[in-house]
């Protein structure tokens, strides 16, 4: 039974959203030509398959629904554990779990039921917490055998380096041959774009052309190698999955792999679901403070100064903290754990949003003032044109290159600050799987002796790359539409 919840459908529509403004901009060249720029350098490339991949996981892990249970056979009109009354379509009908999960959570099937007693370090065979066990030589403290990683191995101790080394070079290999599959496809469909030879298409996306040959090479180059290499990291990584716990388990003994994968959905919701919060308050004000001024001006401008004076940790602690409240007393409104922690998520991103709109309010004033100012503004104004057509057509489609801007910079932050957050036990619920709960609970296990670093070493690697591709895919979207920066160069 599909099952959509609020962040669901919201990111649906924000996906939606991408899409059409993708389809817009191919459709018009002018509109084309800086994004052309922008996907020609390497960084700007790079950053951007990698946050494909990050957002095609948020989106496979935001496909809920409520599996399917297996109905009971009737004998004679009668089941075990049946009422009274009960008919043969009540017995026959299909019944579903109570339990809500995601298509990412079916592809990963065998790291969330793969659970061990407590702690195991990465591609281990043994845990890393001793037990009382009978041994030849009577009661002993060992390290116990794990239930699933390395379970197949007869003598791990002298098996264990070798089948490491076997099942990774078998996943490269598969990453090597998914990649030459990638290649051959991506030019095929070059060279019936651009109605060339096949072998002319495969030196274009060949990572190591000279771009002075070819201006686009580097880009296609960039890509393609971007995407083999992550498909050769994820092949090594999933053939090892099915026979170890790569990043070791939790105290729990779940997969902190799983749980890190499983992070980047809140992540991804973080930084998009707050930036739609955010822009049509930012969109609205600000434009309007810096077009019609007068008191509208006054009354913007005393609205977000109030509200930067305010400590913002301290706003969205207060919020959180009356949300849990509501969600405590009202126990009864929510279905199960899945709608419960989703709209916290859901509550955490609005109050985020909320608090971080005035940034942008006040360039998009500024920038709608020196706007205003322009010859064809006033010439508009004289041949009769309305308010809000001057807005329409004139002002917002000028103001466009500082939130694109501003929403790329802003996202890699927004990222940073759920893991501050949820650190602090202030962000999202303690049963969603997050990259700052994650660091929250390492903060107790890297004072154990031994220590547990695995756990914090897996969220802080995930938490990196996103917001290191973030942070470069930003600075390329800023020299690309920022018109000043167009000009010095």
């Amino acid at each position: 039974m599909p099952v959509i919840l609020i962040t669901d459908f919201l990111f649906y529509i924000l996906l939606a959203f991408l899409a059409g403004g993708i389809v817009h901009i191919c459709r018009h060249p002018e509109t084309a030509r800086p994004w052309r720029k922008l996907v020609a350098r390497r960084s700007a490339s790079l950053s951007m398959v990698v946050m494909l991949v990050y957002l095609l996981v948020a989106l496979l892990d935001s496909l809920h629904f409520r599996p399917l249970l297996e109905t009971a056979n009737i004998t004679d009109g009668v089941t075990d554990g049946a009422t009274d009354g009960a008919t043969a379509d009540d017995a026959t009908a299909p019944r579903y779990a109570s339990e809500v999960i995601s298509v990412l959570d079916v592809l990963l099937e065998h790291l969330r039921i793969n659970n061990e007693k407590t702690y195991s370090s990465p591609l281990a065979t043994h845990a890393y917490v001793k037990e009382l066990q009978n041994t030849e030589r009577g009661v002993e403290q060992v390290y116990p055998r794990l239930q699933f990683g390395g379970a197949h191995l007869d003598k791990p101790d002298e098996q264990h380096a070798s089948d490491v080394l076997k099942l990774a070079g078998v996943g490269f290999a598969k990453g090597l041959l998914v990649s030459a599959v990638f290649i051959l496809l991506l030019s095929l469909i070059l060279a019936r774009a651009r109605k060339c030879t096949l072998g002319h298409a495969v030196c274009v996306v060949t990572p190591f052309v000279s771009p002075r040959d070819r201006p686009d090479a580097c880009a296609w180059g960039t890509i393609a190698f971007t995407a083999c290499l992550i498909f050769v990291c994820v092949a090594v990584v999933a053939e090892l999955s099915f026979k170890y716990h790569v990043f070791g388990t939790d105290k729990v003994g779940q997969d902190v792999l799983y749980q890190a994968i499983k992070s980047i959905r809140t992540a991804v919701l973080i930084g998009t679901l707050t930036t739609l919060t955010m822009l049509p308050l930012a969109l609205l004000l600000g434009i309007s403070a810096g077009y019609f001024l007068g008191w509208v001006d006054d009354v913007v401008q005393y609205i977000y100064t109030t509200l930067n004076a305010i400590p913002g940790i301290l706003l969205i602690a207060a919020a959180i903290l009356m949300m849990n409240l509501y969600i405590d007393q009202n126990q009864e409104s929510f279905a199960n754990t899945a709608e419960r922690t989703d709209i916290r998520l859901f509550f955490l991103c609005l109050i985020l949003g909320v608090t971080s709109w005035s940034g942008l309010c006040r360039l998009l004033r500024a920038e709608t003032l020196k706007i205003k100012s322009f010859d064809y503004i006033a010439a508009s104004r004289a041949l009769g044109t309305g308010h809000f057509k001057v807005l329409l057509n004139h002002i917002l489609p000028n103001v466009m290159h500082i939130v694109l801007i501003t929403v790329a910079l802003d996202f890699s932050g927004l990222v940073l600050t759920e893991a501050v957050l949820s650190y602090i036990n202030i962000g999202v619920d303690p049963a969603m799987h997050s990259w700052g709960n994650m660091i929250n609970v390492a903060r107790l296990e890297m004072a154990r002796e031994p220590v547990v670093w695995w756990s914090l070493g897996a969220s802080l690697t995930f938490m990196f790359i996103l917001v290191l591709c973030a942070n470069l895919f930003a600075d390329a979207v800023r020299d690309s539409l920022d018109p000043r920066a167009t000009q010095k160069r």
